[in-house]
């Protein structure tokens, strides 16, 4: 190997340095880039030439690059409280779908900085699409791949069917005339109200009144305003049910009758019961919903079974992706779950910008599914996953590369005054 090969060894090595210093600045350039996966140049020696004569053996031919190898290792995780920002612990990436050439295609990323779009959807901030499974009207998931639509989403309305009471009835309340409906804060012991809704979601207000017949007797009516009932007047009460209780030596009901009759205007007529609790005639506590104790008259618990329509209010996401709706009616339901993706060798994926990665044959088939599951991560809500680069070993490589470009460059120097020196020898 001559002077001249020598200096072609040593621009091996400043092409070589050069580019490792190219991957150390993408690195550093991408230290704050939310998912990002630092690379490492991996070079070679070159093919070596054989030296013949006294001292044979092999001299190389300088260096060659073998590969940028993405070092996929997990990063920090940075919690943000913001729902819709996404993190993977663990192996795997989120799916978007994008369009090259007029052909829809799944990417990959490790970057769950989302947003919901005008459209409602779940997509990336370069408005991609993320991918996964949507749930249908009653919560299930549907493992159908596809855009996850969450932002345009609504709660229908459940008509109530049950009004559940707990109270007590003053079991020394005075025996009164019987009901007038002139005057019912006269001829009633005690009162409270709720709130039902029919099947078009409009709520009506129910007050319950309780008369002492004596005896350990009492009666009961619902009422609601005539206004909302087919066949009633706006502003004059409408009675839609009633009923009889009696009460044993012990406070607790022994019977109970009732008959319920409710049928909104514009909507479904439909069923009302009024759970009061089990008599003990049927087997029952006779303590667990209207007792006759020596206290005064009070309801402790009262709830019914219906809802108004309701607006999705915002999402929570769990471990496994699932995306769950909350509603300004109090209610929630499954939307949709997320879809993560593993590779058989992640590294060999293609780096495509924007946070994206593209499906290589070296990198094989994307095992697509959900979270938790077949080796796959789990979702983290409200954190973003932050660069796995290390500033300081970034640092050393620059370093090691800078100096290791100086050596080279000195050979050259080295080489070409030797060089010199030969074309001297001749004057």
């Amino acid at each position: 190997m001559g002077l001249i090969s020598s200096i072609y060894a040593a621009v091996s090595g400043l092409q070589l340095n050069s580019q490792e210093l190219s991957v150390v600045g993408d690195n550093i350039a991408n230290v704050n880039t939310i998912g990002f996966k630092r690379g490492r140049a991996v070079f070679e020696d070159s093919l070596a030439q054989w030296v013949v004569g006294p001292g044979s053996g092999q001299i190389g031919n300088g260096a060659r690059a073998q590969t940028v190898q993405k070092m996929m290792g997990q990063g920090a995780l940075l919690q943000t409280g913001v729902g819709t920002d996404l993190a993977i612990q663990g192996s795997g990436f989120f799916v978007a779908q994008g369009e090259v050439n007029g052909a829809k295609v799944n990417y990959f990323t490790r970057s769950g900085q989302f947003a919901v779009d005008n459209e409602g959807y779940l997509s990336t901030l370069n408005g991609m699409r993320v991918q996964g499974y949507t749930a249908d009207a009653e919560g299930n998931i549907l493992y159908n791949q596809g855009n996850l639509l969450i932002g345009d989403t609504s709660f229908p309305p459940l008509a109530s069917s049950e009004v559940t009471l707990k109270a007590n009835l003053d079991a020394q309340a005075e025996v009164l005339p019987p009901l007038d409906w002139g005057d019912l804060s006269g001829t009633t012991n005690f009162s409270t109200t709720t709130t039902v809704y029919d099947s078009l979601g409009t709520p009506h207000q129910i007050d319950i009144y309780f008369h002492n017949d004596g005896g350990g007797q009492w009666s009961w009516v619902g009422l609601t305003d005539g206004g909302g009932i087919e066949g009633g007047v706006e502003g004059e009460q409408t009675q839609i049910a009633s009923g009889t209780m009696t009460f044993d030596a012990e406070g607790k009901m022994a019977t109970h009758t009732q008959t319920s009759t409710f049928t909104p205007k514009d909507a479904l007529a439909q069923p009302l019961n009024f759970n009061l609790g089990d008599p003990t005639a049927t087997n029952g506590t006779g303590l667990d919903g209207i007792t006759q104790f020596s206290a005064p008259s009070a309801a402790s618990f009262i709830n019914q079974d219906g809802y108004p329509p309701g607006e999705l209010a915002g999402i929570q996401i769990d471990d496994s992706g699932i995306i769950l709706g909350t509603f300004t009616n109090g209610q929630s339901r499954t939307l949709a779950q997320l879809a993560l993706s593993d590779f058989p060798a992640s590294d060999q994926l293609m780096r495509v910008g924007g946070n994206m990665y593209a499906q290589t044959a070296e990198a094989g088939e994307p095992n697509i599914g959900t979270a938790m599951t077949g080796g796959r991560g789990q979702v983290v809500s409200g954190a973003l996953e932050q660069s796995n680069v290390d500033l300081a070993q970034e640092f050393i490589r620059m370093i090691a590369s800078q100096r290791s470009y100086q050596a080279n460059a000195k050979t050259i120097s080295s080489a070409d005054q030797l060089l010199a020196e030969l074309m001297s020898l001749k004057r």
